[in-house]
């Protein structure tokens, strides 16, 4: 029974795109180089978020990045690639970081 419990759980989890909120961030990694109010490594997530505000495409280009890395936007140090994170859960996270304005 538990066997069964713990498969149903994980075939619903693998399903479904995770809800992209701070704990997703941080799950992914995305907090060891961003935070939300200030810059770290990289840019925080609210002035990325002003950055792109008026373009439609921004939530595709951002998703692209974290997945495939990125560089020359906001200095010489590249954002490496994050191989870890489903297109699912990369463009829920773009939304979440553009929403934090």
């Amino acid at each position: 029974m538990k066997r069964t419990l713990i498969t149903l759980a994980l075939a619903l989890g693998a399903a479904a795109p995770a809800m992209a909120d701070l704990a997703l961030a941080k799950a992914k990694n995305c907090m060891a180089c961003h935070a939300v109010e200030k810059k770290l490594v990289g840019p925080s997530f609210k002035d990325v978020a002003a950055k792109y505000a008026n373009q439609k495409d921004a939530a595709d280009k951002l998703a692209a990045k974290i997945v495939k890395g990125g560089g020359g936007v906001w200095g010489p140090l590249p954002m490496p690639a994050n191989a870890t994170v489903s297109d699912a859960d990369a463009k829920a996270l773009a939304a979440w970081v553009l929403d934090q304005k």
